[in-house]
């Protein structure tokens, strides 16, 4: 299995040192969209999928003012994994499967790109989109589900599609890559959130999507920027399983280092590690 690390979003909100932890007051932060395409024998896998041509072509409408004015996101065509995948030399259509983490609008921006490919998620994840409730229709952007998904949902009452990974929990999305590609339910941040571990060669890579949103969160010595740490806490569903498995993250990261290599969403120093040459 091929992986490649793409950047399908950048944001630049407000403060580099509040929200970066370094540099200046008066400059913008940069945060990232990490995303993974992976090439498999069942086609290409993406897990998560960042901002979309359509938010690009049209952000009012897609994205909402408040995100717009917050996060204040560059929106450039190229960053979009459409983009990049056919400057791989794909068609969209090689694109069969798409992971995502959650469904907040800078992770799912992408799917109407990919109408043919199998949505997959946790039930939970799914019912804020088809049954939301007032916070929910606050913090999703229905108008990216409108070209209806080709959803595949997957439960955490699934038993027989459960098997223990590290101390975690884990569903195997896919049945032919049940050895190398896992759903690792990391809920907090939203009430289906998922992680995802992709096996490279005798290392798993885990992607946490926004179970955190600093590099120094799993290490020995957090010292998370204050921005951060209060965006953090303002978009959390479930506080207590939230910390809860940040916890279990930062001690995965410390002892299982050599065994698996964890990163975010957003945290653009993570990215640079797998994508530096």
């Amino acid at each position: 299995m091929r992986i490649h690390h793409l950047n399908c979003g950048t944001m630049c909100p407000a403060c580099q040192k509040l929200i970066n932890g370094y540099g200046s007051w008066k400059k913008p932060a940069r945060l990232v969209c990490h995303c993974l395409l992976l090439e498999t024998t069942l086609g290409l896998i993406l897990v998560d999928c960042g901002f979309g041509s359509r938010d690009v072509q049209n952000p009012r409408g897609r994205l909402g003012d408040t995100f717009l004015k917050l996060a204040r996101p560059t929106l450039d065509i190229s960053e979009t994994a459409l983009y990049q995948i056919q400057a791989l030399g794909y068609a969209p259509e090689a694109v069969s499967h798409i992971i995502p983490t959650h469904l907040d609008l800078d992770h799912a921006g992408g799917l109407s790109d990919f109408p043919h490919a199998k949505v997959h998620v946790l039930e939970a994840e799914l019912l804020q989109i088809v049954q939301p409730d007032m916070r929910d229709l606050l913090r999703f952007r229905s108008v990216q589900f409108e070209h209806q998904p080709q959803w595949v949902v997957h439960s955490l009452s699934q038993s027989q599609a459960q098997q223990p990974w590290f101390g975690f929990d884990a569903i195997a999305p896919i049945t032919a890559l049940a050895n190398d590609l896992l759903l690792v339910p990391l809920i907090g941040h939203t009430k289906g959130h998922v992680g995802v571990a992709v096996r490279q060669g005798k290392k798993w890579l885990l992607h946490c999507g926004d179970a955190y949103f600093h590099h120094s969160q799993i290490s020995a010595q957090p010292r998370m920027p204050p921005g951060l740490k209060f965006f953090e806490k303002l978009v959390q569903t479930y506080a207590k399983p939230r910390i809860a498995n940040l916890a279990r993250l930062q001690q995965l990261a410390l002892h299982h280092g050599d065994e698996v290599s964890l990163f975010c969403a957003h945290d653009p120093q993570e990215l640079m590690r797998y994508t530096a040459s």
